[in-house]
């Protein structure tokens, strides 16, 4: 009774704020099983995210008991006079606002501790096939909960992200990517099935066979096209530990072009490739640890001062073999001779063996530390950028060696190539028009501890500069978790896939509702005169 007299005062705000036509009490005869929220504490929490860069707050929160509950949200917002924004939040880990509204109702689809507070069911857990090797998962549910259901079957997802306290739905929406991505693709690529609410407050099953129009857009569409309430994601046979190796390389071409060898390999049998490949740049010597991974032990310390790095920098290669017990006796053989090839520098390899979810889990162990440290809260502005592998040397001498030089930093700077054929060219993700690319991902700390080169407005005046010199340098780079302010800006992101991505977003958002954080659409409403005007 309680929450239905919550959701009944909740929904008459709405009406009172933007004019929602519908009874609120036909809301309640539908039996809703989550809570629309107006707490001030819930709308803080939505109106904030990871980057800590913007803060909107929404009108009110959902916390959804069944997909049910949000196509029902969706249905009222699209038959409204006036109408009213939705915008789905799944850990909060977006950076520019993505996924806040000022207009509307954030979607909390991860839930977590407020939901057990108040008392709501549990949304139904993943469901894993052993037989057909797939794991059926709500779309707010965590990766490390996925991994760890499905590890209790021998199995997992095939891709990852670096970081498992994400959301599915907000991977997908996005792309989903790791040092797995040039052998088994994106997390986009490694999806069967989705159920998606629709801008119009429909619930569609999608597939590559059935509504397979809306399963492409949907996945890495940026949550233009619907929120994703169910994912059937691919599994694989677990391994139940991990060869974790680290090399240095003071020579950026001998770097890439090891890099480049290693997922050339992706089609190779499971003993003639390594399972993880990716790498980062050194810049100064406190990022051979940093937040991301803890690795080298302080009895074996690797000093960049004692090796000459071209430039003041340095560059790291990341790989890891998976392995059995059964399999244990082979695996350095196996190692030995994909690493036989490579030219890192002979003094700096450190290896490490681990199981196989801690290596998955290596991120949330620093966060810990971090935490605790109150380091993590603080702004993030994070700059991630899709490089075509042909105009990477121009992006090390005027990037790693030009704007970034020696400045201390406070955060990884990841650098990895990828095969395009792995990505499905259908979805709505953009990437560089060759057949390798490159993550650069720049994922810096803001932190207001006095020194310049840390704060806020240095290493946002630094992405601007990076970007510009793409620009002027003729570097077609496609930011990945892209940030823009204007439809042109983006209709330039999109290039050719604008008109289809258009397209699209008329046929199932096409009164704008959805994900308006993006900043891709403005919400357009019919007004009582019957004539569609922007908000």
């Amino acid at each position: 009774m309680t929450t239905k007299l919550l959701l009944t005062f909740a929904i008459c705000r709405l009406i009172v704020t933007v004019g929602l036509t519908v009874d609120p009490s036909e809301l309640l005869l539908l039996g809703v099983d989550g809570q629309l929220s107006v707490d001030p504490f819930e709308v803080e929490t939505a109106s904030l995210d990871f980057g800590l860069l913007t803060r909107v707050e929404p009108m009110a929160v959902l916390h959804p008991g069944s997909a049910d509950d949000i196509a029902r949200l969706v249905r009222a917002a699209y038959i409204s006079s006036h109408g009213f924004t939705v915008s789905a939040r799944g850990h909060g880990h977006s950076i520019n606002g993505q996924a806040q509204t000022s207009n509307g109702v954030v979607i909390e689809m991860s839930g977590g501790s407020r939901g057990s507070r108040l008392g709501l069911r549990k949304l139904d857990k993943p469901q894993v096939s052993v037989k057909e090797k797939h794991v059926e998962v709500w779309g707010g549910e965590l990766w490390i909960d996925v991994l760890r259901s499905t590890l209790e079957h021998g199995l997992a997802p095939k891709s990852w992200t670096d970081y498992l306290y994400l959301s599915v739905g907000g991977t997908l929406s996005n792309g989903g990517i790791s040092g797995q991505a040039f052998n088994h693709g994106p997390q986009i690529s490694n999806v069967y099935e989705l159920d998606v609410v629709t801008g119009k407050g429909e619930i569609l099953t999608c597939s590559e066979e059935k509504n397979s129009d809306l399963f492409h857009a949907v996945l890495g569409g940026l949550g233009q096209f619907g929120i994703i309430t169910r994912a059937r994601i691919a599994l694989e046979p677990a391994p139940q530990r991990v060869r974790w190796i680290r090399v240095l390389y003071s020579n950026f071409s001998t770097f890439t072009r090891d890099q480049e060898h290693l997922i050339s390999l992706h089609g190779n049998p499971t003993s003639r490739k390594f399972d993880y490949v990716e790498g980062f740049v050194i810049v100064d010597e406190g990022l051979i640890n940093n937040w991301r991974s803890s690795f080298f032990s302080p009895r074996n310390p690797v000093k960049i001062s004692s090796i000459a790095g071209n430039g003041g920098v340095l560059y790291c290669l990341e790989i890891t073999k998976n392995y059995d017990e059964s399999t244990a006796g082979t695996i350095d053989q196996e190692v030995e001779a994909l690493m036989k090839g490579l030219n890192f520098i002979p003094s700096s390899v450190f290896t490490t063996d681990l199981p196989y979810i801690d290596f998955l889990d290596r991120v949330h162990k620093a966060e810990l530390k971090l935490r605790a440290k109150g380091l993590w809260e603080v702004p993030h502005p994070w700059l991630n950028l899709f490089v075509p592998k042909s105009r990477m040397a121009d992006l090390d001498r005027g990037v790693f060696k030009g704007i970034l030089g020696n400045n201390k930093t406070s955060g990884p700077i990841l650098i990895y190539p990828m095969n395009k054929s792995k990505w499905d060219q259908r979805s709505s993700a953009v990437t560089p028009d060759e057949d390798v690319f490159y993550l650069v991902a720049l994922l810096r700390s803001a932190l207001d501890n006095g020194e310049e080169t840390q704060s806020l407005e240095h290493l946002t005046n630094q992405n601007h500069k990076i970007l510009r010199f793409c620009d002027d340098a003729g570097i077609k780079v496609k930011q990945y978790l892209p940030h823009y302010t204007t439809q042109e800006e983006w209709m330039d992101h999109f290039g050719d896939k604008w008109d289809q991505f258009y397209r699209r977003k008329m046929e199932f958002d096409p009164r704008h509702l959805l994900a308006t954080g993006q900043r891709i659409f403005n919400p357009s409403f019919t007004s009582s005169s019957g004539t569609v005007s922007p908000w």
